[in-house]
């Protein structure tokens, strides 16, 4: 029988003893919760940290988890079943819109595009799924910068890249963007990443209320806005079907 990896075995001891009881610990309470030296345990702890996994407070430096392994607490929730839930919902949405529909999940500092709807008429189209978006431009990209705390690491140390003269680069300048996102509860992109596009998207959370993807609408500038603004019932529409997918993976209502 293979022999268990200590080191690996210890770390999984101090994510559970910090997965549970008080948010924070000290490192003088996880060593002596988990039986080893300060050296030791300050040693692993520190590995964990660099990998995303714990995080340090700076004021008190105390230890609690970290956003990555939030990231992976979400892995059971498989892309496919993801994009079994938003079927009929992202169809629904194409026809109701008239518009390209696309659901996006955070893959590699970047939006991977996991299911793609046709806009509903005889004009020729290229399906998207499997292609990449970037965070800092898009509508999608910019929903999960807002409700993921690691897109939201991502994008801001990704080089953010113009890509029109709309394009937000400045990081504070972004900043300004997300939180206008979580506040009114969709993003937008109106030709900040390609030249009369503009899309619509909205988060799609879980049971634990964690962001795993998002939905949105693309067509043209003319047709998702009405005099400069846009269309407050694509809003409304793209934002009820992440509320609907949301609601399929049991996530209640946001």
């Amino acid at each position: 029988m293979a022999r268990n990896i200590q080191s690996v075995e210890r770390a999984a001891a101090m994510l559970r003893l910090l997965a549970g009881g008080e948010r924070r610990l000290g490192l003088s309470d996880i060593a002596s919760s988990t039986g080893l030296a300060k050296g030791t345990a300050h040693g692993i702890l520190r590995t964990l940290q660099q990998e995303g996994f714990v995080e340090q407070d700076d004021a008190s430096g105390r230890y609690q988890l970290g956003a990555e392994l939030l990231r992976l607490g979400t892995t059971y929730l498989d892309v496919h079943e993801l994009r079994a839930r938003a079927l009929v919902w992202t169809d629904d949405l194409a026809r109701s819109s008239g518009e390209s529909v696309h659901l996006g999940v955070l893959h590699q500092q970047g939006v991977l595009i996991v299911h793609h709807v046709f806009r509903p008429d005889d004009s020729r189209q290229v399906l998207e799924i499997g292609a990449m978006q970037p965070l800092h431009s898009t509508a999608l990209g910019k929903v999960l910068a807002a409700y993921d705390p690691v897109a939201h690491s991502e994008a801001l140390e990704a080089e953010r890249k113009p890509y029109t003269d709309r394009t937000v680069c400045d990081a504070e300048a972004f900043e300004h963007i997300l939180d206008m996102t979580r506040a009114r509860g969709y993003a937008a992109d109106v030709e900040e990443t390609w030249e009369g596009v503009a899309s619509i998207a909205a988060p799609i959370h879980d049971r634990r209320r964690m962001p795993v993807g998002a939905v949105g609408v693309t067509g043209a500038v003319e047709r998702l806005g009405r005099d400069g603004e846009l269309r407050p019932e694509l809003i409304a529409a793209v934002r009820d079907c992440a509320r609907a997918v949301s609601r399929d993976l049991g996530g209640g209502r946001f």
